[in-house]
């Protein structure tokens, strides 16, 4: 395999759009994004300030990527990670981790002093985070309110 991460860039977002339909309305997931729904959450994240994203492709196929934006805090900046997806084929192979692991030394590299996610409570998701050393904030709590 031939494995490279390069930049996420708007003249790539189509095979970041498919990539992200063929994930999120899979299990464990079942979302249903459309290309037009998927587009222009992608799009949005590309267009925020200071956002930073990398694509992961074995030879010519896309096979993942992770992209966010990073915000300033009382104590330096925080990046906020908005969406990472891998392949359903390849998933628990290591190819996460790699990517991930990419981007913390990117983030590193700028100062950024920490990164924060949401993902689902108990599942894949959240093993996966706390077996690459993120830790549950226990000062923080989601909320919400349906409309």
């Amino acid at each position: 395999m031939a494995e490279t991460i390069v930049p996420m860039t708007f003249d790539r977002i189509e095979q970041c759009v498919e990539l992200y339909i063929n994930v999120f309305n899979k299990e464990p997931w079942n979302e249903t994004w459309t290309d037009r729904t998927a587009k222009e959450r992608l799009m949005d994240l590309m267009h925020t300030p200071k956002s930073l994203g990398y694509l992961l492709y074995d030879n010519d196929a896309l096979i993942g990527f992770i992209a966010g934006n990073s915000k300033q805090s009382y104590g330096g900046f925080t990046f906020y990670l908005a969406e990472f997806c891998i392949s359903n084929q390849i998933q628990g192979k290591g190819y996460g981790s790699k990517l991930l692991l990419y981007l913390e030394g990117e983030l590193k590299k700028r100062d950024i002093s920490s990164l924060y996610l949401l993902t689902a409570n108990g599942g894949l998701a959240e093993a996966f985070y706390l077996k690459n050393n993120y830790t549950i904030n226990e000062n923080r709590v989601v909320i919400k309110k349906n409309l």
